[in-house]
C-alpha cells in the first residue's frame, strides 16, 4: 500500500539506482552457524517472551507519554 510516506519499488527500479546492492548476507549470525551449541528450545522461546515483554513495558511508556502530551495539550488549549 503506497501513500505519501511510502512507495513500493519493482527490483528492476531498486538494482537500477547507482550503488544498489541487495546482498544481505552480512546479516548472518555466525554465532547460530554451530547449531549443536544452541541453547534448548525452551531456553530460546523462554528469551523471546522477556526480550517481547520489556518491549511492551517500553511501548507502554511511550503510549502513557504520548496520551499525558495530548492530554495536556488539550488542558492548555481550554484553559
Amino acid at each position: 500500500m503506497e501513500s505519501e510516506r511510502w512507495k513500493s519499488f519493482t527490483y528492476d527500479e531498486l538494482v537500477a539506482r547507482d550503488k544498489a546492492n541487495l546482498d544481505i548476507t552480512w546479516l548472518r549470525d555466525e554465532s547460530l552457524e554451530d547449531a549443536d551449541n544452541l541453547p534448548a528450545p525452551e531456553v530460546i522461546a523462554r528469551e523471546i517472551v522477556e526480550d517481547l515483554t520489556a518491549a511492551l513495558a517500553e511501548f507502554e511508556a511511550v503510549a502513557a507519554a504520548l496520551e499525558a502530551s495530548a492530554n495536556d495539550a488539550s488542558d492548555a488549549m481550554a484553559g
